[in-house]
């Protein structure tokens, strides 16, 4: 739909303009300047207007479909209310998470991702979707089945990005099985002795599988143009074979040597917008913020709170003194988007789509008032 949108404070890429205006016809964005066009168009009042946000990994979907742990919502149903969440946090391009990889201490849902995927497939296919879905598979690589699974996925199902887990005892965020301990007791009825038997299995499943599986997901991955993400990199060595796999987006580094070791060697270092918004990781990682300090935060997720996104981005140039709002928003936008190789969309550039979204700034944080996805109203 063509659209004309004025006074509105445009986020460029490299700029803010307090005053401006912008112009989308089929689904682009053709035109925008600095004061008052020399036609009338829809008045945005003073308000932000952004490229819509690029969201890469969320497992969201999965709280609506599972609201308890022994319900399972109709899957269509919680595909569309996900979606309307999704669009109303301002998000226009999200990537669906799935685990992929049976794993008994995981809480994901395992062979139901299938009736999800489907259900995207089928809303996206009838027209009822108002952001654009992608795919994100997450692999955990001592599953004795996450690769037939993985193969059998990307044969199906278009896969746009995979990341590469291990969450066995004393491994990366793991690396002392104390905290392990510590961590898994809080949350697992188990007793010590079925803890220690819990443990040795993990541990003999990572011996037989870890290493040979990532290396085929990477080869599945590279031969089928999927974006690969690392997760939970601790250490050098880890950012090191991470390198060598082609990764390019470094999910949630657990540590600051880590994530400067990464962004020095190009990755893109993504965080979790709570860490940032709540001050802190929730389970004792190193800070988002301190990451944005150090110049080595190059990507928000929203990870578990689809409105973080939004909330952080706006929030990073009063936290961070050194950062503009043009830089947080790119965390946001158009990072995350070339990334993936979405090279289309990101940013508030004529000839890429017109996602955009109509920010308001109020005292208690910024409102979504006006969601486009190319340049249709969806929110």
């Amino acid at each position: 739909m063509d659209t004309l949108l004025t006074n509105a404070c445009l986020v460029l890429p490299d700029r803010v303009v307090e005053r401006g205006w912008l112009r989308a016809e089929q689904g682009r964005i053709v035109d925008l300047g600095e004061g008052d066009p020399a036609d009338p168009g829809a008045d945005l009042d003073g308000d932000v207007l952004i490229p819509g946000l690029v969201e890469l990994h969320t497992d969201h979907l999965e709280s609506h479909y599972a609201p308890r742990p022994s319900v399972r919502w109709s899957a269509f149903s919680a595909v569309l209310s996900y979606d309307a969440q999704i669009a109303a946090s301002g998000i226009t391009t999200v990537f669906d998470s799935f685990r992929v990889g049976s794993d008994a201490d995981s809480g994901s849902l395992g062979s139901e991702i299938w009736k999800l995927t489907e259900a995207v497939r089928t809303a996206g296919n009838g027209g009822h979707l108002r952001v654009d879905h992608r795919t994100h598979l997450r692999c955990e690589l001592a599953s004795p089945d996450v690769l037939e699974t993985a193969e059998a996925f990307v044969d199906r199902f278009a896969v746009d990005l995979i990341s590469l887990m291990d969450h066995t005892p004393g491994q990366r965020q793991f690396r002392s099985l104390d905290a392990w301990r510590r961590f898994y007791t809080r949350k697992s009825p188990m007793s010590a002795a079925e803890l220690d038997g819990f443990i040795a299995k993990r541990l003999d499943l990572h011996a037989r599988y870890a290493h040979a599986h990532r290396q085929r997901l990477v080869e599945l991955a590279k031969s089928n143009g999927i974006a690969l993400a690392s997760h939970d990199d601790t250490t050098v060595e880890h950012v090191a074979e991470s390198l060598a796999d082609g990764i390019a987006v470094a999910e949630f580094p657990t540590t600051g040597e880590a994530a400067r070791a990464s962004h020095e060697g190009g990755l893109r270092v993504m965080m979790g917008a709570p860490n940032l918004v709540r001050g802190g990781s929730h389970s004792g990682n190193v800070a988002a913020l301190e990451l944005a300090e150090d110049g080595v935060l190059d990507i928000l997720s929203s990870d578990y709170v689809p409105a973080s996104l939004l909330m952080a981005a706006f929030a990073l140039p009063s936290r961070v003194p050194g950062i503009a709002l043009h830089d947080a928003i790119r965390t946001v936008t158009e990072t995350p988007a070339q990334a993936t190789g979405l090279t289309d969309r990101g940013a508030l550039v004529p000839g890429l789509r017109a996602d955009l979204v109509r920010v308001h700034v109020s005292p208690d944080g910024p409102v979504v008032r006006q969601v486009w996805r190319e340049g249709r109203v969806v929110a």
